[in-house]
């Protein structure tokens, strides 16, 4: 290698040892600092707090909004990567700008926007409750607020995917006589399933952990609309510190778990 290229040994060991570091103070002690408090003390405890029927109902309330947010991304994701990366169409630039919109607008003021639309006072508050139709400090603002800010994951991953495969081989298919969902489940699933593997963890972490705009339109309803992040702050509030590490290690772990499938799926990308 020419010496130009080469970076001193120093200089390799150094910005190695500022990553560790780095790595070290921000990453792991946090990381290490949660479960050593959720045990504290002890198991038993620790098993008392996660299953409390308020931390219950919280984990119930998660696992329903992750059941149906993801499945809705999936859909909207494969449908909009296809469209954008398949088709040429008027507002096709707007279509994907829209998908990022989450990405620069605060959760905060995605929560808002939906309390303006579906709140009491907002523009349809009133015939919702002329119907008795709950959105707002209810499950389904809950779910529409976490729908919003995870859209983007999925498609964002499929996108760039579909376009750099291009449609030569669905055209190829359709020539050979396959109808549309033939084209789909033999030709372009098995080329972006690894992307679409991948938007589906990050979208399921994302859901989990989304506290900003949940907590706008979720009213803090003990048992009823407060999902773990919004659980965990109560309990941390209330100076129950133990009882809210506990209940934050449950998204640590699934944290943990999503990074292991991310490097599964980056490796098994890689070999292929």
């Amino acid at each position: 290698m020419p010496r130009a290229t080469r970076d001193p040994a120093w200089a390799r060991w150094l910005l190695t040892g500022v990553a560790l570091v780095f790595l070290a103070c921000f990453l792991v002690l946090p990381l290490a600092i949660v479960f050593i408090e959720a045990l504290s003390k002890g198991i038993p405890y620790f098993l008392r707090a996660i299953a409390e029927p308020e931390a219950l109902a919280a984990i119930r309330l998660t696992l329903l909004t992750v059941a149906i947010v993801v499945p809705a991304n999936v859909t909207f994701g494969i449908a909009a990567a296809w469209a954008i990366g398949k088709f040429k169409f008027r507002g096709k630039s707007l279509l994907t700008t829209l998908i990022d919109l989450p990405f620069a607008v605060s959760p905060v003021i995605s929560g808002l926007l939906f309390v303006l639309v579906f709140g009491a006072q907002g523009w349809v508050g009133s015939w919702l409750i002329a119907h008795d139709i709950r959105i707002i400090f209810a499950v389904p603002g809950i779910i529409l607020a976490t729908t919003f800010v995870t859209v983007p994951f999925v498609a964002r991953e499929l996108i760039p995917l579909m376009q750099a495969q291009g449609t030569d081989e669905e055209y190829s298919a359709v020539t050979l006589g396959a109808n549309g969902w033939q084209t789909f489940w033999r030709v372009t699933f098995p080329n972006i399933r690894w992307g679409l593997f991948y938007g589906v963890i990050l979208c399921n972490a994302r859901a989990m952990g989304e506290f900003g705009a949940v907590s706008v339109v979720s009213g803090h309803i003990r048992g009823a609309t407060n999902t773990i992040p919004l659980h965990v702050e109560i309990l941390y509030n209330e100076y129950n510190i133990t009882a809210a590490f506990a209940v934050a290690s449950l998204l640590a772990l699934l944290a943990l778990a999503t990074l292991v499938f991310k490097s599964v799926i980056e490796w098994r990308q890689g070999t292929r």
